[in-house]
């Protein structure tokens, strides 16, 4: 008796095999061809600076809230995008070097200094055109 008693002792205490646990599933892959001179898009646009100063970007970059620089979900990096704020027709010409933006409606995030040039600090979400001037 007391044999089995100490073998259900030592069962008991013995560690069990750890649960399995699945993998997350991975991101559905977005397929980033070259996008033709011209292609356009209307959207929101935002803009970015502040925390995210000197943080990676998904070109492997430093982000430099100072650069002519934009975030895009899908158009490949380094691609040259010209980006008018529909509110009051100004311009600027910026290189895709991040991805983004993720807030719902919302085409291009553009750098700060983008941003000021744009005329779109205060407002922080403008309707935007955005053309490809450059692959």
């Amino acid at each position: 008796m007391r044999a089995l008693i100490l073998v259900l002792l030592v069962a008991a205490c013995t560690p069990s095999k750890p649960p399995t646990t699945k993998p997350k599933p991975r991101p559905t892959k977005v397929k980033r061809t070259a996008a033709a001179i011209g292609t356009v898009q209307e959207g929101l646009g935002t803009w970015y600076g502040g925390k995210h100063h000197g943080g990676p970007t998904a070109s492997g970059e430093r982000f430099d809230k100072n650069a002519m620089t934009c975030a895009h979900r899908t158009l490949p990096m380094g691609t040259r995008v010209r980006v008018t704020n529909k509110r009051n027709g100004k311009s600027v010409v910026l290189r895709i070097n991040d991805r983004g933006p993720y807030g719902k409606g919302r085409i291009i995030d553009v750098s700060e200094a983008a941003a000021r040039r744009l005329d779109m600090i205060d407002a922080g979400v403008v309707p935007v055109h955005v053309e490809v001037v450059a692959p």
